[in-house]
């Protein structure tokens, strides 16, 4: 296979002239984001420049409790957004959370890095670092719409659980329907993409194997593998985080506690 074509910063500045055609669009039509695509576009490059340049100094290191900080970084990054956004308290969720990353990474990472690829050196930074960030970069917005899910049905139908749990004297069977609603609802769209996958697109780390001279089938087995993980790894952090939460959820008689969102959400 031959080696990857470079792309010169010439080249690259030519293909952010595209961007002219949604730019008119937005502006025939008077949608307020032109701002937003400049703002966004400048953050995206600086973003991943700066990520270049600490991964080569990661690589060229490959030492594993830098490997091991960069990932758990990651991790904090990733909890943190998700408590953000379903608009949890920082205070009680942010711990949970990572911790539910955490542990999922490492189940994750030691089956599919040790007994899949079988890499005598588990904590090789071109293994461990973007495995682990493609299983929780996609993690965040399932985790986030089946957490919605999931604490907005326990806020709005109450009644529902408090019935099942006088009935049935279990709350591990009065919250499962909203566990289920919450994972069918968090789960689904990656379901969906898995489905389809290479028919309808080639996913980005085959592209970028066969981009950067890989063969193929190898590509393929790749991508078969991280899509795997990537949906177990979805899997766990989402029910992790669920079950981890309701150690602050619910009080020592089955209560449902009043659910702290932060006050920029406007929820109480």
């Amino acid at each position: 296979m031959n080696d990857m074509v470079d792309i010169g910063i010439f080249d690259l500045l030519l293909g952010f002239t595209i961007l002219a055609v949604p730019i008119l669009v937005f502006l025939y039509y008077r949608v307020r984001l032109v701002r937003d695509v400049f703002i966004s576009s400048v953050r995206m490059v600086a973003q991943l420049f700066l990520v270049a340049l600490y991964l080569e100094w990661i690589f060229d290191m490959n030492n594993p409790w830098v490997n091991s900080l960069w990932v758990m970084a990651m991790v904090m990054v990733g909890a943190g957004t998700t408590v953000y956004r379903v608009g949890l308290s920082w205070r009680i969720f942010l711990f949970p959370l990572a911790l539910a990353g955490l542990v999922s990474i490492v189940i994750i990472d030691g089956f599919f890095l040790g007994a899949v690829i079988r890499l005598e050196y588990i904590f090789d930074a071109r293994y461990f670092v973007p495995i682990s960030g493609m299983v929780l970069g996609n993690s965040i917005n399932h985790n986030i719409v089946g957490l919605t899910a999931y604490f907005e049905g326990l806020s709005r139908r109450k009644e529902l659980y408090y019935f099942i749990l006088t009935n049935n004297d279990s709350r591990k069977k009065a919250i499962r329907p909203y566990i289920q609603e919450a994972l069918i609802k968090g789960l689904s769209p990656l379901l969906a993409n898995m489905s389809v996958i290479g028919l309808i697109s080639l996913p980005g780390m085959m592209t970028g194997q066969i981009l950067g001279g890989a063969s193929p089938v190898t590509a393929i087995k790749y991508q078969v593998m991280i899509m795997v993980a990537i949906f177990a790894g979805c899997t766990k952090i989402l029910i992790m985080s669920i079950l981890y939460s309701n150690l602050f959820v619910f009080d020592a008689y089955d209560n449902i506690r009043p659910l702290r969102y932060n006050q920029a959400d406007g929820k109480e």
